[in-house]
C-alpha cells in the first residue's frame, strides 16, 4: 500500500515516484502511484484540496494537498511516528471544515516584492479558501503565532488578498477571538472546534 507520509505538503503522483525511488529504492510508474491515490480518495481515506489562484479565479492542475479522514488510522499505519503537529493540526481544521458542509480548497496569491529596485514575483500559500453558499472564507492554520516573524509570514497572504472576504488565522491556543486592525480574526484551536459559529464572529 502506498502510504502519503504527512496531512497537508502539496504532493502530485510524481513527487511520490521520485520520492520511492531516492528513498526506499522502489521504481513504479506515475500512473500506478495516480491511481492508488484515487483509489484512496474513492474509498475516502483521504481528501484532497486543489490550489486556487485568488486574484486569476482559477486551478491549478497540480499539485494538490491530501488530508487523512481518520488521523488516527494515519498514525496508527505509521506506527504513530511522524508526529508532526503542525500538519495534525492543518487536517483536523480542514476535517472541521468539510463536516460543516464546506468545499475546500487551498490559495495561492501572488505577491510582488521589491527588493533592491528589483521586482520580483513570489507565490504565498493561504491553507484553506473555504465557501458554503455566498459565504466564503479564507483561513490560515498556525500552530504558533507568539514569534512576530512567524505571526507577520502568516499574515502576508491574507493581507495580500485584495478582497473584502473575511480572513481567518487558527492558532493552537485557548484565547478569545479577537480581530486585528487589519480586519483579520484570530482564533484559537478550541474555540474554532467547540463553536460552529466561529467563523462568523
Amino acid at each position: 500500500m502506498i502510504c502519503v507520509p504527512l496531512s497537508g505538503p502539496l504532493t502530485n503522483a510524481n513527487k511520490i515516484t521520485n520520492t520511492l525511488q531516492s528513498v526506499k529504492s522502489i521504481k513504479v510508474s506515475g500512473t500506478t502511484v495516480s491511481n492508488y491515490l484515487n483509489y484512496l480518495l474513492e474509498s475516502f481515506l483521504f481528501g484532497n484540496a486543489k490550489r486556487y489562484d485568488v486574484k486569476g479565479k482559477k486551478y491549478f492542475e497540480y499539485p494538490s494537498k491530501y488530508y487523512c479522514t481518520d488521523v488516527g488510522l494515519r498514525n496508527a499505519r505509521l506506527n504513530f511516528r511522524q508526529q508532526e503537529e503542525t500538519h495534525i493540526m492543518e487536517n483536523i481544521i480542514y476535517n472541521e471544515l468539510l463536516s460543516r458542509g464546506y468545499s475546500v480548497d487551498v490559495g495561492v496569491v501572488e505577491i510582488v516584492e521589491s527588493n533592491g529596485g528589483k521586482r520580483t514575483k513570489k507565490q504565498c500559500e493561504i491553507d484553506f479558501i473555504v465557501n458554503r453558499g455566498s459565504k466564503k472564507y479564507y483561513i490560515q492554520s498556525a500552530l504558533s503565532i507568539s514569534d512576530p516573524s512567524k505571526l507577520e509570514t502568516e499574515l502576508r497572504p491574507l493581507k495580500n488578498t485584495r478582497d473584502f472576504f473575511k480572513k481567518i488565522i487558527v492558532s493552537k491556543t485557548s484565547m478569545k477571538p479577537w480581530t486585528d486592525e487589519n480586519g483579520i480574526l484570530h482564533l484559537g484551536l478550541y474555540e474554532f472546534l467547540l463553536n460552529e459559529s466561529s467563523l462568523d464572529l
